[in-house]
């Protein structure tokens, strides 16, 4: 029988130990108390934690620890559960030798989640440039994370990514691929997908009982009646239809450049957005520090800050925690939300 959420850590992984994770995953363990940080164990190399809180000005106790140890310990100690770079990490200056360890890390925060002993993963950001000089054949931490999920269960997995704000929450349907490719790719299935996975983690983990959907048209003012564009009427206003005959409250295709003001805003949950840019640019305007990344369509939850490796940063003491401080908040909301749901 799995633990209740209250009494298992999060699982938050170092991500490139050249950037700020490090940095972050100190400061957020460091100000615990002020904070109000949720109980974390970090999954990552403890002599490069270690490392980092010299060259900072830290005074922070590592311990190495197991998950069922972490609660206990976190008071008094940083719980870190070892996974060993390959070689030193130095700020500033990712080396692909360490991609082994960055995407351990991950399989292993994923699977202490699966198992139970964590209750929900937290990613420090990756940079994935390093990894693929390593072989690494994903396009982003999402796709990684599903196909993780899908050989741990053997289900097919479609990850939806939400950014998840104060002002706004915001989908883009097609994530990380070019914006001369969306059209083709941009399916009725997908949009259908997507919109269900959507409403279906907002109820369970979100505790929304009947999300307000806003759909974004493809083209500029949903495509003016086909003056603009036929995918709006032909491939996304019969999935809305649809979906509404389903019992969802869903609207759409709305004209993407009135749908994020105040008021539009005030009138729905979530926006479904057609691509990457078309979600992000709203969702990080409007809370840049404190938006979330959160991966729906899971078998676990999985939250990531909202920026970069910022490498450039690392190790100077001037690399905010909102965002990962946010993340870890909202991974320890949903998982109780989750177990509620579960009964």
């Amino acid at each position: 029988m799995t633990a209740p959420a209250s009494d298992r850590p999060l699982a938050l992984t170092m991500g490139d130990p050249a950037g700020i994770g490090l940095d972050i995953s100190l400061a957020t363990w460091a100000n615990r108390q002020a904070w109000q940080t949720p109980p974390f164990i970090l999954v990552g190399d403890p002599a490069a934690l270690a490392e980092r809180a010299r060259l900072l000005g830290h005074d922070v106790a590592i311990r190495e620890a197991e998950c069922t140890e972490a609660i206990a310990a976190f008071d008094a100690a940083l719980p870190v559960l070892p996974v060993a770079c390959a070689v030193p990490a130095m700020p500033g200056e990712p080396d692909s030798a360490n991609a082994g360890a960055i995407t351990g890390a991950i399989e292993t925060a994923v699977r202490l989640t699966m198992e139970g002993a964590a209750c929900a993963v937290v990613t420090n950001p990756i940079a994935k440039s390093v990894l693929y000089e390593a072989g690494f054949r994903f396009p982003g931490h999402t796709e990684f994370l599903a196909d993780i999920g899908e050989r741990m269960t053997g289900e097919k997995l479609l990850p939806v990514m939400l950014l998840a704000g104060p002002k706004l929450k915001a989908v883009p349907v097609t994530i990380h691929i070019p914006l001369k490719d969306v059209p083709a790719q941009l399916t009725s299935d997908l949009i259908y997908r997507t919109c269900t996975i959507t409403a279906h983690d907002l109820k369970r983990r979100f505790g929304l009982a009947s999300p307000r959907i806003a759909v974004a048209g493809l083209n500029p003012h949903a495509g003016e009646n086909g003056a603009l564009g036929l995918e709006d009427d032909a491939i996304i206003r019969p999935v809305i239809d649809q979906l509404k005959a389903e019992g969802l409250d869903i609207i759409g295709p709305l004209p993407a450049d009135t749908m994020f003001h105040d008021r539009a805003r005030a009138t729905y949950d979530v926006a479904i957005c057609m691509y990457h840019d078309q979600a992000l640019i709203p969702a990080k305007a409007l809370g840049f520090d404190d938006s979330v990344n959160v991966t729906l369509g899971l078998p676990f939850i999985r939250t990531s800050p909202d920026h970069g490796t910022a490498f450039s940063l690392a190790a100077k003491g001037i690399a905010r925690a909102d965002s990962l401080l946010a993340a870890l908040k909202m991974a320890r909301e949903l998982a109780d939300n989750a177990a509620k749901a579960n009964g």
